[in-house]
């Protein structure tokens, strides 16, 4: 049998939202020269047609103020090396991007090197739910690594899966095929 609790904390919330994994995204943009992201451990696909994503984002966000603003924006789906990228991309204070290895894209979008997916998107749309904004992106081009893994967050932790794909021809691990 199920019993319900009244739910009395952020902290009972947060645990039962941890339940459930997901994977990681970084939301990224050159500023000038200088890239700007952030994490984001709430996206997820929504449309086909037209082709939108959608990432949560915190309403005291300092970042997601500056990302808005720009045309397009890189958005990165981590692979599980990318644990301290996350933890970098989520600080904070200082350089969010002091040894993440990131590239330039068109229209000053900036991707995380080592990705499972790569997508450029702009804002479709927004829409304020409770403490968060939910960020409806276009997309507009994308890559993807089939020989990556992707990060996945559950229970408040970072978690990897377990790879049970046959091994990749060692051409495929060359550089230009991956």
């Amino acid at each position: 049998m199920v019993r319900m609790q009244q739910v009395s904390t952020g902290e009972q919330l947060r645990r039962a939202f941890g339940s459930f994994p997901s994977g990681v995204a970084a939301v990224c943009a050159r500023v000038g020269k200088t890239p700007v992201g952030m994490a984001a451990s709430s996206f997820t696909s929504v449309s086909v047609e037209p082709p939108l994503v959608s990432v949560c984002i915190q309403t005291t966000s300092s970042t997601w103020p500056i990302l808005r603003e720009r045309s397009r924006l890189g958005l990165s789906v981590l692979a599980e090396h990318h644990d301290l990228a996350v933890r970098q991309l989520a600080s904070k204070e200082g350089d969010r991007f002091a040894g993440v290895e990131w590239v330039s894209g068109p229209h000053d979008s900036v991707f995380i090197r080592g990705s499972v997916a790569w997508m450029e998107v702009s804002l479709f749309e927004e829409v304020t739910a409770g403490d968060h904004v939910i960020a409806l992106l276009e997309v507009h081009g994308l890559d993807t690594n089939e020989h990556a893994l992707p990060l996945i967050f559950h229970g408040s932790k970072f978690h990897r899966m377990v790879d049970t794909r046959p091994a990749a021809p060692a051409e495929d691990l060359l550089p230009g095929h991956a």
